[in-house]
């Protein structure tokens, strides 16, 4: 009788073990797919960059690394005088991840402005999956309130700032308030 109580506990833990393995792999464990994404660094190419350029590039390579998945797009904006691209392709290897940083980290940084304008307007023009990660680092309060006061400001309307001692990161939802738009007029029926 004994014997077959330990039997019984024996496979009643089994079958726990079991299933809590095969309930909990598939969100510990397993990577989930998702389609590839483009991704813009628009990076602040003023002067007061170089202040800051150590933090932001080790901060930059962090976040990368966190989301940067096989076929995402990347684009890397140098916005010194005038937004240009310094990098621009699709990531599938650790060649090219590596490819990216260093574009990142190479990145020159000179002037007092800095052209956030145009790198926005051209990353909204040049979208080309339904999903985006714009990534907006700005070291210049003059560049960025040129930017809030450009066409180009509503851009930044539902954006998320975070603030460095020197410098803060905006995620932007490029082309978002249409989508927005669409979603409430269909909750609402209209």
């Amino acid at each position: 009788m004994k014997k077959q109580n330990e039997i019984k506990s024996l496979r009643f833990s089994i079958l726990f073990i079991a299933l809590v393995f095969c309930l909990l792999s598939p969100l510990y464990g397993a990577d989930t797919e998702r389609p590839p994404i483009d991704i813009n660094l628009i990076i602040d190419g003023s002067a007061a960059f170089s202040g800051a350029r150590e933090e932001i590039t080790s901060w930059i390579f962090q976040r990368l690394d966190q989301i940067l998945a096989d076929g995402d797009r990347v684009t890397v904006w140098n916005t010194e005088s005038e937004a240009k691209i310094i990098y621009s392709g699709a990531v599938n290897s650790s060649a090219e991840r590596d490819a990216v940083k260093r574009s990142i980290r190479e990145l020159s940084a000179s002037g007092d402005n800095a052209d956030f304008s145009g790198a926005l307007r051209e990353a909204a023009r040049r979208q080309g999956s339904s999903y985006s990660y714009t990534l907006l680092v700005s070291t210049s309060n003059e560049a960025l309130a040129s930017v809030l006061e450009s066409p180009q400001g509503g851009l930044l309307r539902y954006s998320r700032v975070e603030e460095f001692s020197s410098w803060r990161a905006l995620v932007v939802g490029l082309d978002i308030d249409s989508k927005v738009r669409r979603a409430a007029a269909a909750f609402l029926g209209s």
